[in-house]
């Protein structure tokens, strides 16, 4: 399915992003490349693949290869701050960001 520049604009309606004439002309075969190499990869069999669940087994309980959820010492206020480039007050000062 090719993607216009029709559909271009309609994606930057949807997400609120204001985009001109010659950004719809290039975004139009950029995104059209990446979804055909998304279906590309679509039509590769995985079916003997195993899922990669992150330490889970299907039924969510823990696998051999997943540690146990321990609590450690944390770093202190004090050593913490100590390595901070602007603290005050026993915080850490920042750059205003509004």
């Amino acid at each position: 399915m090719p993607i216009t520049e029709s559909d271009i604009e309609k994606v930057a309606q949807l997400a609120h992003l204001e985009i001109t004439d010659e950004e719809r002309r290039v975004f139009a075969p950029q995104i059209a490349e990446i979804v055909s190499y998304v279906e590309q990869l679509s039509e590769i069999d995985t079916s003997a693949i195993e899922p990669a669940l992150g330490g889970l087994t299907p039924d969510g309980e823990r696998t051999e290869s997943s540690r146990a959820d321990e609590v450690q010492p944390s770093l202190g206020q004090k050593v913490a701050l100590d390595q901070a480039p602007d603290p005050a007050s026993g915080h850490f000062r920042v750059p205003k960001v509004l």
